[in-house]
């Protein structure tokens, strides 16, 4: 699958210590073991030319007081609070001061960010995903981008998940219903 460089951003997404690191509240041993080939990627891509944005998920205290329904906390506990050592990206990952960082506080990267604009202002058409989790903000920014007439890819082996099913449920959905899937080995940047 040949993707081109100047029109392409990898999406690294919630690569975070409270992921990834075995200290992290929600600690995923897959999300863990997903750094290293996250982090060769990227460097990959970003040899051939291709943009990196970086997600980040992080939670005021109070972001969920006084809304009505949705409610990160109470489904999954207190995580990647602001300011946090929890919300910082794992220090793995090599982070360069010209790479995007999206700070987002709901599964989707689009929602109330300024993703979409930082993809227009540099012409970028196609987004390869990677990152965590694979079926929660994984699945709901790529969809959310494939709605935004972007071309969202699934690198299969550079995602996290807590179960295998939840994975191989992201990716069949993916390429069923809204982008494409591809391994690291798969994708060309040319």
């Amino acid at each position: 699958m040949n993707v081109e460089p100047d029109s392409t951003a990898v999406v690294v997404v919630d690569m975070q210590n409270g992921f990834c690191h075995p200290e992290g509240s929600l600690h995923a041993p897959a999300s863990e073991a997903a750094v290293d080939d996250v982090t060769a990627f990227v460097s990959a891509a970003r040899d051939a030319g291709a943009s990196v944005v970086y997600t980040r998920d992080v939670h005021p205290p109070e972001q969920f007081e006084d809304n009505h329904y949705y409610d990160e906390f109470a489904r999954w506990g207190e995580h990647v609070v602001e300011g946090s050592w929890e919300a910082q990206l794992h220090d793995d990952l090599d982070v360069r001061e010209d790479d995007h960082v999206v700070e987002k506080h709901t599964y989707d990267a689009f929602h109330r960010t300024d993703l979409d604009g930082y993809l227009d202002a540099h012409g970028i058409d196609d987004l390869v995903f990677c990152g965590t989790l694979a079926n929660v903000c994984v699945l709901h920014t790529a969809g959310s981008a494939g709605l935004r007439d972007y071309r969202p890819v699934l690198v299969e082996d550079a995602l996290g998940y807590i179960e295998e099913a939840h994975k191989e449920y992201t990716v069949e959905h993916a390429d069923w219903l809204f982008g494409e899937v591809a391994t690291t080995e798969e994708i060309a940047f040319a």
